[in-house]
């Protein structure tokens, strides 16, 4: 057994003092932030623009949506209070999405962002994709999945969040 000697082929080095694997990690979550913050805001503007989905009642609308999952759901009481202005939450829902994925996408408060696209998540999962038998064939709990990693390391690359870092760094001398 050989000791101190690195017997790997690999090039260690890609940018300065970074290895590959480190640049490779730095990097990991943006597919995933751009997926949800792409994602979201396209469902939050086509709950908006969708003219049948913004009714009480009708085919298409949030309030047969969510009268049709009532029973079937996992907390019946959230579908009930959701009933009672089903019009307000279909905007609070659409208006979440945009500024969960705006926030995400442009990485502002990425981490609050994220935690509120998993609770849009979370919540629709215990409402509307409960029922799914199996449970994996409803999106719901995937994103709440998807949303996780976001929380817990928000955007470190490309994100506002990382310009306003990097400014509060210059102001404190480079010390935090």
């Amino acid at each position: 057994m050989t000791h101190g000697t690195r017997m790997d082929t690999q090039t260690p080095y890609l940018d300065g003092d970074r290895s590959w694997r480190d640049t490779a990690t730095r990097y990991a979550l943006l597919p995933l932030r751009v997926f949800l913050g792409v994602t979201f805001i396209y469902a939050g503007l086509d709950k908006l623009t969708d003219s049948a989905f913004m009714k009480s009642s009708g085919a298409g609308s949030i309030g047969e949506t969510m009268r049709a999952v009532r029973d079937s759901s996992a907390i019946p009481a959230l579908v009930d209070l959701a009933l009672k202005n089903p019009v307000g939450f279909g905007y609070a829902i659409a208006f979440g999405e945009l500024a969960v994925g705006i926030g995400t996408l442009i990485g502002l408060l990425a981490r609050l962002a994220a935690l509120g696209g998993a609770l849009i998540s979370l919540s629709l999962w215990l409402t509307i994709s409960w029922a799914n038998d199996p449970y994996y064939y409803g999106n719901d709990l995937a994103y709440l999945m998807a949303w996780l990693p976001l929380v817990l390391a928000g955007a470190s690359m490309f994100s506002l969040d990382a310009v306003i870092r990097g400014r509060r760094r210059q102001r404190a001398g480079g010390y935090r």
